[in-house]
C-alpha cells in the first residue's frame, strides 16, 4: 500500500511542469543568506521605435462588395505614396485659336476676310508725305477717287498721302461733308438699301478684326458713306467698295488720330475736272446713297 501511494507521488511530481526561474517565489540563498532575484532577458529582441512620421499600415484591407471584381488589391509597398502626375495632366492645353464668327461667311466677297500675310502694297499707295499745293486749309481730307488717294492736307504745300480702296463703277459719288462722327471698332449695320440688294447679309455684326468697317471709322455727316478701315488689305488702289472710302486698319488708325469730329472731307469725282474748275457732282442712285435723296445736288469747289 505504501509502495503504491509513493509510485503515485512520483508520477505526479513527473507531470507537473517546473516553474520558469523568473517565476519561481523563493530563489535558492546565497552562501552568506542574501536572496538576488533574477529576471531573464526577453528570448526576443525588442524593435526600435519606429521615426515620427505618418502610420503605414503594413496589411491592406482587401476591397469589399462590387470592388472585387473592379479594382485588384493594391501592393503594400504603393499605400500611403501619392504618383508624381503624368505629363498629359502638367502640360498646359494649347489655347484653341479663335475662328473668325459664322457670319463673316455670308458677306459678299468684297468684304470677306483675308486670310494669311497681307501683300505688300505698291511703293505709291503706303503712307508718305508728299508735295501738295492746294487752297484748302490745313485738316481738310480731300479724296481722289480716280487715283485712289486720300490727303490730309498739312498746309504749306504738305499733305499725307494714303492709298485708299474706292466706289466700284456706278457707286462713286463726289461732294463736301464734314466728319459728324468717329468710332473705334465700329459695328456695321448694312442699310436697308444693301439689305434689299443683297437679303443675306447680317443685319448686324459686331466690331473686330473680321469687320467690314475696320479698325476706325469716320462717319460723313448724314449720308450712309464712311472713310474706314478694311478686312482685306488687297483692295487698296481698286474699286470694288459701294461707294465708302477704305484704308489699311494702320492706316486709318493713323488718320483718326489727326482729324477731329467738323473736319472738312472734300470727295472728287471719279474722272478729275480741269485744276482750279468749280464743279456739281450729283450724287448717283445706289445701294449706299446718302438717306436724303431727292436734296439738291451737292457743290464741290476745289482750288
Amino acid at each position: 500500500m505504501i509502495r503504491f501511494f509513493g509510485a503515485a507521488l512520483l508520477a505526479l511530481a513527473m507531470a507537473t511542469p517546473a516553474l520558469p526561474a523568473r517565476a519561481q517565489p523563493y530563489p535558492a540563498p546565497n552562501r552568506d543568506g542574501s536572496v538576488t532575484y533574477r529576471v531573464p532577458a526577453p528570448s526576443v529582441e525588442t524593435a526600435p521605435l519606429p521615426a515620427p512620421g505618418p502610420a503605414t499600415p503594413s496589411v491592406v484591407p482587401r476591397p469589399y462588395g462590387h470592388q472585387l471584381d473592379a479594382q485588384p488589391l493594391i501592393p503594400p509597398a504603393t499605400v500611403g505614396s501619392v504618383p508624381a502626375p503624368s505629363a498629359a495632366v502638367t502640360a498646359p492645353s494649347a489655347a484653341p485659336t479663335p475662328s473668325a464668327p459664322a457670319t463673316t461667311a455670308v458677306l459678299p466677297p468684297e468684304d470677306q476676310p483675308e486670310q494669311g500675310t497681307p501683300a505688300e502694297l505698291a511703293p505709291n499707295l503706303r503712307r508718305q508725305l508728299v508735295n501738295y499745293p492746294t487752297r484748302q486749309p490745313a485738316g481738310t481730307i480731300i479724296v481722289d477717287t480716280p487715283n485712289t488717294y486720300l490727303y490730309l492736307v498739312l498746309g504749306h504745300g504738305k499733305a499725307l498721302r494714303y492709298g485708299i480702296g474706292v466706289g466700284r463703277e456706278g457707286f462713286t459719288w463726289a461732294g463736301t461733308e464734314r466728319i459728324s462722327r468717329m468710332k473705334e471698332w465700329p459695328d456695321w449695320y448694312p442699310p436697308a438699301e444693301m439689305i434689299e440688294r443683297q437679303p443675306y447679309l447680317p443685319r448686324m455684326m459686331a466690331g473686330g478684326p473680321g469687320n467690314p468697317l475696320g479698325a476706325r471709322a469716320l462717319y460723313l455727316g448724314h449720308t450712309l458713306y464712311r472713310i474706314h478701315g478694311t478686312n482685306q488689305p488687297s483692295t487698296i488702289g481698286k474699286t470694288v467698295s459701294s461707294g465708302c472710302i477704305r484704308l489699311l486698319n494702320a492706316d486709318i488708325e493713323d488718320l483718326y488720330s489727326r482729324v477731329q469730329v467738323g473736319s472738312r472731307v472734300v470727295v472728287l469725282p471719279a474722272k478729275s475736272p480741269p485744276a482750279n474748275v468749280a464743279v456739281t457732282a450729283s450724287v448717283p442712285e445706289n445701294p449706299m446713297a446718302p438717306a436724303t435723296r431727292g436734296a439738291p445736288a451737292t457743290t464741290a469747289v476745289v482750288r
